[in-house]
């Protein structure tokens, strides 16, 4: 349900008597703070005029309800990035109380952000959260003295155990009919670092304690040895679910599915009401739309979708990621980009335009840079990764696994390059590294349905658009015509029938598009790898292409994509004419 101020005050067509904001840093457990309030009943939206996301749902009680608002994490107000921005305008749209998520095993830290909050007036409740974790590394806080000192409630919480929530919700609509004691004047930034350094010192005390087993595997995973084999080992283990997993549910369940029961049931009513001819073809035939329009994104693409979502989740709500970034800094120094930037890369692995929306976190425009052009250039999304498999995966292991290596070496040619070209500079590492946890089940189906959700709507729209262009251009004869515009390009110098025109013009709209096509085609195992290949690097889709003219401006978009053009078409040739002289 939806019920949120824009930033010229209009409330939406649905309205609750009270709006709170649920704020604080990253890694605090406010996700799960919110899922478990709100339950699965939520919504995800782009904050009026940016692209900064954030889920809202309804906070219930026996007496009203309220909306409550999921502001993205942020570490301060100071307004250095488009979250804190966002954040900022939500707190001036006047709302009615803020829960504020504290991190009971890093209290000084989330203490500055508090402070900050305290000067908006604005009443507020403090969740002491994992405070289990907290008891458990020795740490104890005295609740009645912080209380005091921030002069506000607050509520003890192990939030995936239930523990506090009750109480926290009947105090956040308790407090959102108060007025708040005015605080007068404003802090420096030094002034609150000390303050809350001085008010953690005042209220927290450390005792010996044996060190339980996430703690241990925590310290052991971001040092190299045993780090790096423990990230192969994930990484390994992670990408057997997908693509193993991915391949088993693929012919297992939903190409049966598909191809025995839906398909036969759709054509069976086409018949009965058209005759053959071009609407039939359109409908039914090679390319048609109430077949393609099932079997690509539901049978061949969605279920490695699905299983990245599930893997990309599991490894973020446990805290694993930073860690990996830890690891993989010397590396990707050599990039130009800091460690913490694996983030984004394994992002552009589920699509490449919250990858770009997460380069917004690094520190530089060089960085953001070299890291858009990155996942543009060779960071294959879920879906065309899906379609990779599908394509590869079913002939040969080997060509998977070389299209793949191709992308891993270009990606850190082209790091190199750009790093060494391109004038700014790299900041240091400066990485968070939250506790080591096991995600809680509620928060992490709900993160994974929100992600399946964007994706059936932002993906399958444009496949759609894609499939019934392939069957106009397939079934007027205006194939043959582009065929031969392109035979030079595609016949002669990638090696690839005239069809396959169809898919360099299909992944202007979809990546995974340019694919697609060539499930179809009687192709050999070099034509295979060719089209791979060429895909691999091709053009970004629009909704990428969208958000780099966003960020960057046009003049940078058309760079980025036409190179992306020019170095598909170069490579596919280059790797065509050298496979053919081998093979």
């Amino acid at each position: 349900m939806n019920c949120h101020n824009d930033r010229k005050g209009n409330k939406s067509s649905v309205e609750y008597e009270k709006k709170i904001l649920l704020m604080g840093n990253p890694n605090v457990g406010k996700s799960v703070i919110f899922s478990k309030l709100t339950g699965m009943e939520v919504m995800t939206a782009n904050y009026a005029g940016t692209t900064v996301s954030y889920t809202q749902g309804v906070l219930k009680s026996e007496n009203q309800n309220a909306v409550l608002i999921d502001v993205p994490g942020i570490y301060s107000l100071e307004a250095t990035s488009k979250a804190e921005e966002v954040a900022i305008d939500m707190l001036n749209e006047n709302p009615d109380a803020i829960i504020c998520v504290l991190d009971a095993t890093n209290l000084d830290r989330n203490l500055n952000l508090a402070l900050h909050l305290r000067e908006y007036n604005i009443p507020t409740v403090y969740a002491l959260n994992l405070t289990d974790v907290a008891k458990r590394q020795g740490i104890q806080i005295n609740v009645e003295k912080l209380k005091e000192l921030l002069q506000a409630p607050v509520i003890e919480t192990v939030a995936v155990r239930n523990i506090g929530l009750n109480e926290l919700t009947k105090k956040a609509l308790e407090i959102s009919k108060e007025d708040t004691k005015l605080f007068e004047g404003k802090l420096t930034k030094e002034e609150r670092w000390d303050m809350a350094q001085q008010i953690t010192q005042k209220v927290q005390t450390r005792v010996d304690h044996e060190p339980s087993f996430l703690e241990k595997l925590g310290d052991l995973t971001i040092q190299p040895f045993p780090g790096i084999p423990i990230a192969l080992i994930v990484l390994s283990i992670a990408l057997g679910i997908v693509v193993g997993g991915g391949k088993a549910l693929r012919a297992a369940v939903l190409l049966p599915l598909v191809n025995n029961i839906i398909v036969p049931f759709i054509v069976s009513i086409v018949d009965r009401f058209v005759q053959p001819g071009v609407i039939y073809n359109i409908l039914v035939g090679e390319f048609g739309v109430l077949v393609k329009g099932i079997e690509w994104p539901f049978a061949l693409i969605l279920p490695y979708v699905l299983l990245f979502y599930i893997v990309l989740s599991f490894l973020e709500d446990s805290g694993y990621l930073p860690r990996l970034g830890v690891l993989v800094d010397g590396i990707l120094r050599k990039l130009g980009l800091p460690g913490g930037n694996i983030v984004p890369f394994i992002m552009g692995y589920g699509c490449a335009v919250p990858a770009i929306l997460g380069t917004r976190a690094s520190t530089s425009y060089k960085e953001r840079l070299i890291l858009t052009f990155l996942i543009s250039l060779a960071v294959p999304c879920t879906a065309q990764t899906g379609a990779f498999f599908t394509l590869l995966g079913d002939r040969s292991i080997i060509a998977l696994i070389f299209v793949y290596m191709i992308s891993f070496i270009s990606i850190i040619i082209a790091g190199v390059l750009l790093n060494k070209f391109i004038p700014g500079h790299s900041d240091p590492l400066l990485l968070e590294i939250p506790n080591l946890l096991m995600p809680n089940r509620q928060a992490l189906l709900q993160k994974i349905w929100i992600r399946f959700k964007h994706f059936l709507f932002d993906a399958e729209v444009p496949m759609m658009i894609g499939i019934v262009l392939a069957a106009l251009v397939a079934e007027t004869g205006f194939l043959n015509i582009i065929g031969s515009a392109m035979q030079p390009l595609v016949e002669g110098w990638l090696g690839l029938p005239k069809e396959a025109g169809l898919a360099l013009l299909l992944g202007i709209i979809r990546r995974e598009l340019a694919v697609m096509p060539l499930l179809d085609m009687n192709l050999s195992i070099t034509q295979v790898i060719v089209g791979s290949v060429v895909a691999l690097f091709y053009l970004p889709c629009l909704s990428a292409f969208a958000m780099l003219i966003k960020e960057f401006k046009l003049k940078v978009a058309l760079i980025m994509s036409l190179s992306t053009i020019i170095i598909a078409l170069l490579f596919g040739g280059i790797v065509n004419n050298i496979l053919g002289f081998i093979l």
